[in-house]
């Protein structure tokens, strides 16, 4: 059996978009990837990522918003990057890490305008739906990552 292939998804505040990825790599992935998230900053846990996360089936309100810093290990085979801030902010992580950038659109950006609840929520699903494929067609089941970026 190969080793899992262990994946950072990485952003702003960990709130959101790496929470999502962390949540469907966990649920989708689970015996070729292990899953983390981190931020550069902590924002906490977005009540509407994991609401619609809720929706497809995945629960990710156990998860807890944190920084690289407060991550178990520092080691990983992947890093990937789901914004342009954490792209360009990534910190130095020791080992043969691989990065990758994907960068999605920030749902709490989006629905800053939103004049409902509703139309608030087409934003998130939207990019959760994006990040589910993204994580689905992930490559790599070795460590190592393998694949392409």
């Amino acid at each position: 059996m190969q080793p899992k292939t262990r994946v950072l998804f990485l952003c702003t505040g960990n709130s959101c978009r790496s929470q999502m990825a962390e949540g469907f790599a966990r649920a989708l992935r689970p015996h070729d990837i292990e899953a983390f998230s981190a931020g550069v900053v902590r924002h906490g846990l977005n009540p509407l990522a994991v609401r619609t996360m809720a929706e497809a089936g995945v629960d990710i309100s156990g998860q807890a918003s944190k920084t690289v810093e407060e991550l178990p290990m520092q080691e990983f085979d992947v890093i990937v990057t789901l914004c342009g801030h954490a792209n360009e902010n990534c910190p130095y992580f020791p080992g043969k890490a691989r990065r990758v950038h994907a960068g999605f659109d920030d749902p709490p950006a989006l629905a800053r305008d939103a004049r409902t609840e509703e139309e608030a929520l087409g934003h998130y699903r939207r990019v959760r739906d994006e990040i589910k494929a993204f994580v689905l067609g992930f490559p790599g089941a070795s460590a190592g990552g393998g694949g392409t970026d």
